[in-house]
């Protein structure tokens, strides 16, 4: 397929090398292209810029949001969760309208410091907020309980047994986010129903940053025994 990815950071530059790795034809939009291939400093985690990433995946196009999307079949929102509904805004939602948007974000606030707090939760989800803001796309929340490594490389823990959920309105959406899973090495995809799901595996981050203290290390992940 030809995939939008939005975002460059760590989670993008992941489901951008994993999915040109499997044959898709992959383009990344940012919002401002010389900006981002100007930045030299690692980010806030100590990864390093997305011109040095981009040096090892030629194959992968770096563009505008509105020009990614554009041609795309399908778009991967992995924007940072505040400038999620800017970004996509800024990607068009004409251009978006009637296509299958893969949702990664987290609705993360930073402002008293770390570990964040939820901007958005309970009675409402970051999903849901980008759903509404855009009726005609097909939102589907999925992979936002996991570190970017599992994301795409399943198996990198424990053989691939653990568990990632999906959660949409339109069934052939997630049918088409789950094949894509399924690709990655994903084999225990839970169905969490429609958007209103992604209020779950939105509170999921909380636990899991106090996971990431406690461990010392992001490679871990859920598994739903049953």
């Amino acid at each position: 397929m030809k995939i939008a990815v939005l975002g460059t950071g760590m989670v993008g530059q992941a489901l951008a090398g994993r999915l040109a790795q499997l044959g898709h034809e992959i383009t990344v939009g940012t919002r401002d292209v010389a900006a981002t291939l100007a930045r030299t400093d690692p980010d806030g985690m100590g990864n390093p810029p997305y011109s040095r990433w981009a040096q090892g995946h030629p194959q992968v196009g770096l563009t505008t949001f509105a020009e990614a999307v554009a041609g795309a079949e399908l778009v991967v929102n992995a924007t940072s969760g505040a400038v999620s509904l800017d970004a996509l805004a800024a990607a068009g939602a004409e251009q978006l309208a009637g296509k299958v948007l893969l949702d990664i974000s987290n609705p993360l606030d930073f402002s008293r410091g770390f570990p964040p707090s939820l901007f958005v939760s309970d009675t409402d989800s970051l999903g849901e907020r980008i759903q509404a803001a855009h009726p005609e796309l097909k939102v589907v929340k999925a992979l936002n309980t996991l570190t970017a490594e599992l994301m795409v490389e399943p198996k990198a823990l424990a053989g691939g047994e653990h568990t990632v959920f999906v959660a949409g309105n339109d069934a052939d959406a997630k049918r088409t986010v789950t094949t894509l899973l399924e690709s990655f090495g994903h084999t225990d995809i839970i169905d969490l129903g429609d958007i209103t799901g992604a209020r779950g595996t939105e509170l999921v981050l909380p636990v899991w940053l106090r996971l990431m203290g406690t461990l010392n290390t992001p490679k871990f992940q859920f598994k739903i025994v049953r």
